[in-house]
């Protein structure tokens, strides 16, 4: 997936405009790449567009460990969004992510996770 499409996913996912669709999507992998280890980290970045590699390929070796909602506080924080739209667009990101990579690659990475993220890899389905 290249990265326009990539991006176009997040914003169409969030309902947001794309530069924020994108900073909530660079500021996700960063995060991400702080929770999952190095190599992983790296494994992911290489099936992503190389504009979006950055943050999970200086990612450092040792995984941090942090909760669902110190995730999404990181999210916000650095792409400067509220709370609700750093957790609808790390959904969209894990969503995207799973679409542009591999399934064992996207797999290896929710292994890596706890069981709460999970469903941020679901869309969420109205009645």
């Amino acid at each position: 997936m290249k990265f326009p499409e990539f991006i176009s996913k997040v914003a169409e996912r969030t309902a947001l405009p794309r530069d924020e669709a994108d900073a909530i999507t660079r500021a996700t992998l960063r995060t991400l790449g702080e929770r999952i280890t190095g190599g992983e980290a790296r494994d992911l970045a290489a099936q992503l567009p190389h504009e979006l590699q950055d943050g999970l390929a200086s990612a450092p070796e040792e995984a941090e460990q942090f909760d669902l909602d110190e995730f999404i506080r990181r999210v916000a924080e650095r792409a400067q969004v509220a709370p609700g739209d750093a957790r609808s667009g790390v959904s969209a990101v894990f969503q995207t992510v799973e679409e542009a990579v591999s399934f064992g690659e996207f797999d290896d990475v929710m292994a890596q996770l706890p069981d709460e993220f999970g469903a941020l890899a679901k869309p969420i389905i109205l009645p």
